[in-house]
């Protein structure tokens, strides 16, 4: 795996991808920087670090445009498939070779608060936190975009896939308080909730099973919880959204918060588009 991620880092410094990430990261920094702390003599560089969350959408498919799709254009994957090496390496290794570049960009940004420091007062617990929880939503937005990168061999439709992944993620919690609160929606919304896991259960495991188990039980608890407390089902839509919604996590952490449940959620985030990453390529490679 070590030698993956080499390979992705030698790749990043030997093309354009890998410096223009850079550049841009860096460049919108410090534009950011500009506006909302050195013009406005502010020393909350959290207004900083939630405006860059909108960066993501640009700097990271170009990230990860080419982490699997290139591979796969030049049918360079067949020698990582055929390699002594497992596809959950090479997974982890392509990802932490996007995930160390990003964390070069972060390393170095680290001057901006320094230089607040020199001039001013920084609240160190809440530029720790805005930094932490930056840091987790990138894993989590660069993990998408590895998942969608390994779904085509051209790394153009992998960037404009990923663009779009990404801005639906930034916009679940305007999507949320748009949605209906009546009680119908939400069971609906619920069960399609079940099928869609129940697929992905079935797809795990091809046992025929396992997903209709899954999905009588979570029926069953839906109903004794309907016939429990029936408003558990007023404005559930919302509250599932805004539970999923990675920036209103990020919310937290730019208050200087440290919950562990939002720190779990974006490790379980990454996890789980790389799981499906992993899955993925396992049935290309046995095709």
């Amino acid at each position: 795996m070590v030698a993956i991620i080499k390979k992705e880092l030698r790749t990043y410094f030997t093309s354009a991808p890998g410096y223009i990430f850079l550049a841009g990261f860096l460049f919108l920094n410090g534009m950011f920087f500009v506006v909302n702390n050195v013009t406005a003599l502010s020393s909350n560089y959290m207004a900083t670090l939630s405006a860059m969350t909108m960066a993501f959408l640009l700097l990271v498919p170009i990230l990860t445009m080419q982490l699997f799709a290139e591979e796969s254009k030049q049918r360079t994957d067949q020698l990582l498939f055929t390699a002594p090496i497992t596809i959950p390496q090479i997974v982890l290794g392509k990802y932490l070779g996007a995930l160390l570049l990003f964390l070069l960009g972060m390393l170095i940004s680290i001057i901006f608060p320094l230089m607040m420091m020199r001039y001013g007062e920084v609240s160190f617990s809440e530029t720790f936190g805005s930094y932490l929880g930056f840091i987790l939503l990138g894993a989590c937005f660069i993990s998408v975009g590895l998942f969608i990168s390994c779904q085509t061999n051209n790394p153009i439709v992998a960037a404009i896939g990923s663009f779009a992944a990404l801005f639906l993620l930034y916009i679940v919690n305007v999507m949320a308080i748009n949605m209906p609160t009546d009680r119908v929606s939400s069971v609906i919304f619920l069960l399609a909730i079940v099928v869609g896991i129940a697929v992905v259960i079935y797809d795990a495991t091809k046992n025929k099973f396992a997903p209709i188990i899954f999905a009588l039980g979570a029926i069953i608890v839906g109903v004794i919880i309907f016939l429990v407390n029936p408003h558990f089902y007023d404005a559930v839509i919302i509250r599932v959204l805004m539970w999923f919604s990675v920036i209103h996590r990020f919310n937290t952490f730019t208050s200087g918060i440290l919950a562990i449940s939002d720190i779990v959620y974006y490790i379980t985030f990454s996890a789980a588009f790389i799981y499906l990453t992993i899955n993925a390529l396992e049935k290309r490679r046995w095709k």
